[in-house]
């Protein structure tokens, strides 16, 4: 099955092929074998190129017996009918075929290449961009299109599932034991029963090949950090929608019995129906630690302070983030800064950021969210509460 990209012919090229079209009229036909012969040429059309053949000859003979006879009175009676015959042909022929295909002639070559259909099933299908050497084509059953990100946890690619749809698979490079690929699948099962509304759900988990990965829903879109970059801090009223949509995700999350435990900006996707959470499905069980093996799970400006102590962390370490995320969101910069980690750490635990650039109607619930204290910090189901309010 073939693709082509149709582009709307300019009103120049409208104008070019009524001229062309008149010439056979203005010429008494002498011009047709030469206008349908262009457009056979033009239009790659071996019918056109056979009927300008045929208009020549009708053209030629009249020609002939022009040059071989002193006057028409003079042509012989049978001559005289095909030489008028072959004249009216190419006059009146001529025009007709020439209207009928002007349409054809202002369109001709204005279409894009045709490209076939890839059979997504195969594996020999080329990756859609030019592959680095350590980039997979294939992760377990997806085609890999193309790189999305690299972070400290593994790498994310835009993929092909066999039925077509595109998703982003993580491949994740710190599950080198069994313990841990056993604790990550536990995880990813409890990721599958956050509802969807504002997150990409997760679709697929592999944890047997070398490098283990996570396939989730590809949200089409920048993220809020992309965002904010380009276009600034959002308004009032995007904030209020960023900041209520977020809220409904995480509680979602929480009640499936996960933390976060990385909430960012780069974590929040604004696709085309909405803000939508990602990379949830990595988090740790509520029961686990945030220090494992040495390394640190989370983003300093965005860390809370429980994190940053090495204490246990819950659902009021996510609200912590959700708060630092709506303050970039409101500002276009970290709310602890980003400049050195000591000094990004110092201010987390102690500093208390300018709420004024927020909404009045959002400055007490982040700031409440911003407490030092977890246990006093409200749940992501009472910050939506108190945004609707």
């Amino acid at each position: 099955m073939q693709h082509s990209h149709p582009v709307r012919p300019s009103g120049l090229r409208w104008t070019a092929a009524v001229v062309w079209a008149f010439l056979p009229l203005l010429t008494c036909g002498m011009a047709t074998p030469f206008t349908i012969g262009i457009a056979a040429f033009w239009l790659r059309s071996v019918w056109n190129g056979a009927a300008a053949a045929v208009y020549f000859a009708g053209i030629g003979s009249f020609l002939l017996a022009i040059m071989a006879y002193d006057s028409y009175d003079d042509f012989p009676p049978a001559l005289s009918a095909i030489v008028t015959l072959g004249l009216l042909l190419s006059w009146i022929g001529g025009v007709i075929h020439s209207g009928i295909l002007v349409p054809f002639m202002a369109r001709a070559r204005l279409t894009g290449p045709a490209y076939p259909q890839a059979d997504l099933r195969q594996r020999t299908t080329a990756p859609s961009h030019q592959r680095r050497q350590d980039e997979p084509g294939w992760v377990g059953r997806y085609r890999v299109l193309q790189p999305i990100g690299r972070g400290g946890q593994g790498a994310v690619y835009l993929a092909m599932a066999p039925n077509g749809v595109r998703v982003a698979v993580k491949v994740l490079h710190d599950l080198v034991d069994e313990t841990a690929r056993a604790r990550f699948a536990r995880e990813v099962e409890a990721a599958r029963r956050v509802a969807t509304f504002s997150t990409a759900r997760v679709l697929d988990v592999d944890i047997t090949g070398q490098h283990p990965y996570i396939v989730s829903e590809y949200v089409e879109g920048p993220s809020l950090e992309q965002l904010v970059k380009r276009h600034g801090p959002r308004d009032e009223d995007g904030l209020t929608r960023l900041a209520l949509s977020t809220a409904g995700a995480l509680a979602a999350i929480h009640k499936a019995g996960v933390v976060h435990r990385d909430f960012k900006p780069s974590n929040v996707l604004i696709g085309h129906d909405g803000p939508r959470v990602i990379d949830f499905g990595i988090a740790r069980a509520l029961d686990q630690v945030t220090m494992t093996a040495g390394k640190m799970v989370g983003t300093p400006p965005y860390m809370s302070p429980e994190q940053l102590k090495g204490e246990p962390v819950g659902p009021a370490s996510d609200v912590f983030s959700w708060a630092g995320t709506i303050m970039y969101a409101a500002t276009g910069r970290p709310a602890f800064g980003e400049d050195t980690v000591p000094a990004v750490f110092h201010r987390v635990l102690t500093f208390h950021p300018d709420l004024s650039p927020l909404p009045p109607a959002l400055r007490g619930v982040v700031g409440a969210c911003l407490n030092k204290q977890a246990e006093q910090r409200p749940s992501a189901s009472d910050v939506m509460l108190a945004i609707v309010r």
